[in-house]
């Protein structure tokens, strides 16, 4: 019997989800637990399998289509089977109308675009099947017959995104070249240029001037912001326009701190200096609870626990996994977490529900070199510290010159929840037990 596939619910505030890439095409056989999609949820991407084993009958949505999670997206069952109704009632839409569904008594007919824009697609059959064989969505493809229809060249000359992206990292092209080269139907390795292939140089080529010499340099290039991205920017955006902020600097001895990790180390008990700080912040938040708390409308809302968030940094944003009731586990146990959950961040495997109900956020620019920096507040908490670079430092001590490891804690507070002098007492009191050796005694 077929099987619906659908948009998952991953983690309790998902509502949408695009898909990335699909790992199959209409007409594969999977079995159960097979790698079939993978899908983007806020800033996680997230591989799905197959629940039961079957063939792949219609692909409803695309790569880089969007639907609303539970959304029907595919649909899978056995080969010849009548799914008519499914497509029927698919809320994405497919290229094969109720009544071609129902003439041709399977979905295996034509491939599917990433959503119906209401409008038929006409293609010759070669063409169809030539798609479904590539597994080409034909609303993806540009006809260039007979009113628009697709022609089996049309199919033969379409390059996916991850075709073109792979054939503009291998020439040296820019991605906006590429896109042009794949939407003309134009050979890249034919254009000769002295650095990479630019949109303009494409452009002159497709106008009969192929000297690469006389095309003018590009001066823009274009591209959609990742899922990611635009959640960080809405979040970002957001928080600046809720949190009327404030960020206080101060500088700390590491002296004490450092000496501290490499006995760790020595003993084979590898901890980094956020490991520590979120200890030592979580402490600190005990002894000032205005800074682990949020607000909610007219009411101030204290946590009597401490979610700890960790920024860590990825190639194309950034993520903030939270260690939950940091306070009270050992700093032991923070290390592991805090390395496991960073590691599955990276690598796309980290649980969306652990990108929730953090009470207070660190994050760690010292290994970039940076002096200071204004965090931005991860709502809706109503602080975040930034961890600054440790940098060897002349400084006077009883009259004599010393040098010794300082470092520049930033920490931004809503300053509807947190005057200046009750965020200047916290970073005075964490910046006391960090340059305190019995810090770090669990």
């Amino acid at each position: 019997m077929a099987k619906e596939l659908v948009m998952p619910k991953l983690g309790l505030t998902m509502k949408t989800g695009k898909i990335v890439k699909w790992h199959v095409k209409e007409g594969d056989k999977v079995a159960q637990g097979d790698d079939i999609f993978d899908v983007e949820n806020e800033k996680l991407t997230n591989t799905i399998q197959a629940p039961e084993s079957g063939t792949i009958l219609k692909i409803i949505l695309t790569e880089g289509g969007s639907a609303p999670v539970l959304e029907t997206i595919a649909v899978m069952g056995e080969p010849g089977e009548d799914i008519s109704g499914i497509l029927a009632k698919a809320k994405s839409g497919g290229d094969v109308s109720a009544e071609e569904a129902d003439a041709s008594g399977s979905a295996e007919k034509a491939p599917a675009p990433a959503q119906s824009s209401g409008k038929r697609i006409v293609a010759a059959p070669a063409a169809k099947k030539l798609a479904k064989e590539k597994g080409i969505g034909l609303a993806d493809v540009k006809g260039t017959g007979p009113n628009g229809r697709i022609t089996r060249e049309d199919v033969e000359n379409f390059k996916t995104p991850d075709a073109a992206a792979a054939e503009a990292t291998a020439l040296k092209t820019t991605p906006l070249a590429a896109k042009m080269a794949a939407d003309k139907g134009i050979d890249l390795s034919a254009i000769q240029a002295k650095g990479r292939i630019t949109a303009a140089e494409v452009a002159a080529f497709a106008a009969g001037n192929i000297s690469a010499e006389s095309a003018p340099a590009e001066r823009e290039t274009r591209e959609p912001m990742s899922g990611m991205r635009k959640v960080i920017a809405q979040r970002m955006r957001a928080s600046q326009d809720i949190s009327p902020t404030v960020t206080y600097n101060t500088t700390v001895d590491m002296t004490q701190m450092k000496a501290g990790k490499d006995a760790f180390k020595k003993a084979g008990k590898k901890v980094s200096y956020t490991d520590l700080l979120v200890k030592l912040v979580a402490e600190a938040l005990h002894a000032f609870p205005l800074l682990n708390c949020s607000i909610e409308g007219e009411e101030i809302i204290y946590h009597n626990y401490v979610n700890m968030g960790v920024a860590v940094a990825l190639p194309d944003g950034l993520l903030v996994p939270v260690v939950n009731d940091a306070d009270k586990k050992t700093l032991h146990e923070v290390a592991a977490e805090v390395k496991t959950m960073a590691g599955d961040a990276r690598s796309n495997k980290l649980d969306p529900d652990h990108l929730h109900g953090g009470t207070f956020t660190i994050t760690n620019l010292g290994m970039f070199g940076i002096d200071s920096f204004t965090p931005i507040i991860n709502q809706p908490e109503v602080a975040i510290l930034g961890v600054n670079t440790i940098t060897e430092t002349p400084v006077v001590v009883d009259g004599e010159i010393v040098v010794k490891p300082l470092m520049a804690l930033s920490l931004t507070a809503d300053h509807r929840a947190v005057d200046g002098s009750k965020a200047a007492e916290f970073l005075q009191y964490l910046k006391s037990r960090m340059e305190t050796p019995a810090m770090l005694l669990e």
